[in-house]
């Protein structure tokens, strides 16, 4: 574990420092001190060099301090149905994981983040329960064109959309036609789309997904509407020449046309998440409904390409879409995928999930990190945060990579015990988290509140 030394000195010139060999750096990983003051990174020098602080820690030689993850991605649910997640929990969950800044979808909250008054029902409740730094997303639905500007300027991150029913009647979805009029209202200011991208007339027409047989939930939510939908995205980004963002990724088949997309210089960006890169359609159980999401969890072969993508920049970057419920909505007594409330809890394993996955393919730290905090901090304007450099947030994690440990939901700090990955065999243990320079407890909150582009105090 990492030693704690305290200096005899009142006068040290930073309030922290860590002092070891593995340093996550914008050139590698790197022997370095790191100086924080009031917060922030104010040094980061050669080891060796003496900085002094009012705390001193040294790394053991397994430990590894990355820059705190941000994940853009999570449902909280609070107000409204916080006995599914809520903020104290959601956050302590991520700290655990080593996220140290979380942006917090517009639902399934009630009400959902579609104007501002929904926006400040969620920052009331949020503020004094974060234990990491939470930002928000706003929400567009048929009708809320007007308001779109009005939660831009409170300091949402941008705007999201579905493409067809979301699972809950408050946030209904767009057709195309109203999607391409939110993205010109939205390039007026330059704000982003992001959307839930599967096209609601091609799951009309799949299979029903009744019953415990996952092949079955499978052909119910085929890549052909998930296809259909982000080609639907592209060209009306094309057209309008606005920013549009692809949430959960999993179809491999859209690969393609987003590739082509960027090179066209149509202004996307993709995402995909853990469960899509480390679990396969193949090993998920009859009634497994844990495993439940949308768009689901996809076969073997279209996970090593979703990889592909990944290391070629056709996928931007990792976030969990971390959409939690309670035990019962996932219908665990009878399995029934058609039943099931479709979600992945993940937000306290995504490192270790990916991590785990990354190392057996070759992939180093320093790319699971910019996948996982620097790509996702640049695309929504978080320029504070995401890579331990001078002038950034003092966001860290003490991570040791060749740790190992297996998966106890009842360990987990979400509120409630599911996950897929319950009794998976992990590596990569996060042993301790700083917010801002201070040990994030989980007994004492201290996250802020963030906007785009500056933090609110």
């Amino acid at each position: 574990m990492s030693n704690p030394t305290t200096p005899q000195h009142s006068t040290d010139a930073f309030d922290l420092v860590i002092r070891g060999e593995r340093i996550v750096t914008t050139s590698g990983i790197r022997p370095r001190e790191v100086g924080v003051r009031n917060g922030r990174i104010v040094a980061l020098e050669p080891l060796g060099n003496g900085l002094v602080g009012a705390e001193t820690i040294e790394l053991a030689d397994d430990e590894t301090l990355i820059p705190g993850l941000v994940d853009t991605h999570v449902h909280v649910n609070e107000p409204g149905r916080t006995e599914w997640e809520g903020f104290e929990s959601a956050t302590r969950a991520a700290a655990a994981g080593g996220v140290t800044t979380i942006v917090d979808m517009p639902l399934n909250s009630i009400p959902p983040t579609v104007n501002v008054a929904g926006l400040e029902a969620k920052r009331a409740v949020a503020a004094p329960q974060s234990h990491v730094d939470v930002g928000f997303w706003g929400g567009a639905i048929p009708g809320s064109l007007p308001d779109l500007r009005g939660l831009h300027d409170a300091g949402v991150f941008g705007f999201k959309c579905f493409l067809l029913h979301s699972g809950v009647d408050e946030f209904p979805p767009l057709n195309a036609d109203q999607m391409e009029e939110v993205m010109r209202e939205l390039l007026t200011y330059d704000a982003m789309l992001i959307v839930h991208a599967e096209d609601s007339r091609a799951i009309d027409r799949a299979p029903s997904p009744e019953g415990d047989t996952y092949e079955r939930f499978l052909h119910s939510r085929p890549r052909g509407a998930e296809n259909l939908a982000i080609s639907e995205v592209i060209e009306r980004a094309r057209w309008t020449g606005a920013r549009a963002h692809i949430l959960h990724l999993s179809s491999s088949d859209a690969l393609p046309m987003i590739r082509s997309a960027k090179r066209d210089g149509v202004r996307l960006t993709v995402e995909t998440c853990p469960h899509y890169l480390a679990l396969t359609a193949e090993e998920i159980p009859a009634g497994g409904t844990a495993y439940k999401c949308c768009p689901p969890i996809r076969e073997a072969h279209n996970r090593e390409l979703l990889w592909e993508g990944l290391l070629d920049g056709t996928i931007d970057y990792i976030a969990s879409d971390h959409s939690p419920s309670t035990l019962d909505l996932k219908d665990l007594d009878n399995g029934d995928f058609a039943v099931a409330w479709g979600g992945v809890s993940s937000l306290q394993l995504e490192l270790p999930v990916i991590w785990t996955e990354a190392r057996h393919r070759g992939i180093t730290l320093e790319q699971v990190i910019a996948w996982m905090s620097t790509k996702p901090a640049a695309n929504v304007g978080l320029t504070g945060k995401g890579m331990i450099a001078p002038g950034n947030d003092a966001d860290f994690a003490i991570f040791a990579a060749d740790d190992a440990f297996v998966v106890d939901a009842a360990k987990l700090h979400h509120k409630n015990p599911i996950t897929p990955y319950a009794g998976r065999a992990l590596s990569g243990v996060v042993r301790k988290t700083y917010l801002r320079g201070r040990v994030v407890t989980g007994t004492d909150p201290h996250g802020q509140l963030i906007r785009r582009g500056m933090l609110e105090g």
